[in-house]
């Protein structure tokens, strides 16, 4: 971290002594101010809900600047990593900081190659679970039971544990989804298939047979990897900081990352997607296109309590990158598959085209996000709604394991310990229950 020559001071109103904080200057992006001696020194913590405020680390991998509505990953625009690099290349800059060669390239998809198979015993597994069982409910159990099979990769503390770890989960995760999604549809599971690319690999445990052999379509294999570019990390987001902050008690990686997939099981979460394509299938049910002037003023009106999904977003204030580049994914998807008059996509252009035009979502910077696109992709190729998280985290993982991996390597990481404002009763004595 990089002193600024600035500092903050602190007084109060009561007299008591005024404090120097020290702020520090990111790369490109806020200063912020160091508050670590303030408790030592004042006896008072910081109030911050939601941690909207409050940078609970510094990283080095993902930077966003939602007023503009940038994302760089390691530094690299989203825009141009989406366009010229595949996921695995993604997948190498944010855990080893750069872009790979063409032989670290092949060095890196030969390993994550290799390790894309699980233990058999992983089907018994699967059996324990009822098969209208939501995916998410079975990733969060299937990839924390991954510890119970690579016990010579959970030493957090460990580089060479942690390197296997994260090559064995970014392998795997597309096969334990395929198995969930197969499991839950009755269907034989497909083995991995090394000579395929790794989303086409992916596509094919998903929609395979054992009946006849399945030819990957090369432009929705491009689709559904630009959806895990775009996914594959966000800053410090809640599933993200719930990694870190389980990663941070010296717990194993598989545990770590299986906290991040429970907490983006959360429709305000990875499960976006998947509540955005429910609202447009509720709007088609009322009427489709010709009721979404009723649907809009619902949204408008706050005691209606119908919330417009797809739109908006917590950290961009403007057009999120993302959905700029899901959007014309979105147009080939449909246009190779002829689904250009798929009276759902008709809605949801008809529902972008008010939303941008109508001075109530614009006054409000509702734009469309990646949520809205990214879910019409994927039930476009055939993924069901419910399955839809899953993907997400399939795609998060690497992002998950470089943060995880940055924060053990940072000298002065702890554990996690948020403080609170206590509200609730004073001290007081129990009295017998003959006297309560």
């Amino acid at each position: 971290m990089t002193p600024s020559d600035v500092k903050a001071t602190l007084s109060f109103s009561d007299g008591s002594p005024s404090m120097d904080l020290p702020i520090y200057k990111g790369t490109i992006g806020p200063d912020v101010i160091d508050i670590r001696k303030l408790y030592a020194q004042t006896g008072k913590f910081t109030y911050d809900p939601g941690f909207l405020s409050t940078a609970s680390c510094n990283s080095s991998i993902t930077y966003i600047d939602g007023d503009k509505g940038e994302l760089l990953y390691r530094g690299y625009p989203i825009e141009q990593l989406a366009v010229n690099c595949d996921f695995l290349e993604v997948c190498y800059l944010l855990l080893y900081g750069d872009l790979p060669n063409e032989s670290q390239k092949k060095e890196f998809v030969s390993r994550v190659t290799n390790h894309t198979m699980v233990n058999e015993q992983m089907q018994f597994f699967l059996r324990g679970f009822r098969r209208d069982a939501h995916p998410m409910a079975v990733m969060t159990g299937l990839v924390g039971a991954l510890s119970a099979f690579y016990h010579d990769s959970t030493d957090i503390h460990n580089p060479q544990h942690r390197d296997i770890s994260a090559i064995r989960l970014i392998a795997k995760m597309p096969t334990l989804v395929a198995m969930a999604y197969k499991y839950s549809i009755g269907q034989p599971y497909i083995y991995p298939k090394n000579s395929l690319s790794y989303t086409a690999n992916f596509m094919r445990m998903m929609f395979a047979t054992p009946c006849e052999e399945y030819e990957p379509n090369e432009v929705l294999v491009r689709a559904m990897d630009r959806i895990f570019i775009l996914h594959a990390d966000h800053e410090q987001n809640a599933s993200t900081s719930t990694v870190r902050l389980c990663g941070s008690s010296g717990t194993n990686p598989f545990a770590a990352i299986a906290a991040g997939v429970a907490c983006l099981w959360g429709p305000a979460h990875g499960g976006a997607n998947e509540a955005c394509l429910n609202m447009l299938e509720e709007i088609q049910a009322m009427g489709g296109v010709a009721k979404i002037g009723e649907f809009i003023n619902k949204v408008k009106d706050k005691n209606s309590g119908v919330r417009l999904m797809g739109f908006g977003h917590r950290v961009y204030k403007n057009y999120d990158p993302r959905a700029k580049l899901m959007r014309e994914t979105c147009h080939e998807v449909l246009g190779e598959l002829g689904l250009e008059n798929d009276p759902l996509f008709k809605l949801a252009m008809e529902l972008e085209k008010i939303a941008l035009e109508d001075e109530y979502f614009v006054a409000r910077k509702l734009y469309p996000n990646v949520d809205f696109y990214s879910g019409i992709v994927q039930r476009a190729i055939g993924i069901p709604v419910s399955l839809f998280t899953a993907i997400f985290a399939l795609a998060r993982t690497v992002g998950w394991i470089a943060q995880l991996n940055e924060m053990i390597g940072d000298p002065e990481y702890k554990i996690g310990r948020p403080r609170q404002l206590y509200v609730g009763a004073t001290k007081r004595d129990v009295k017998p229950i003959g006297q309560r």
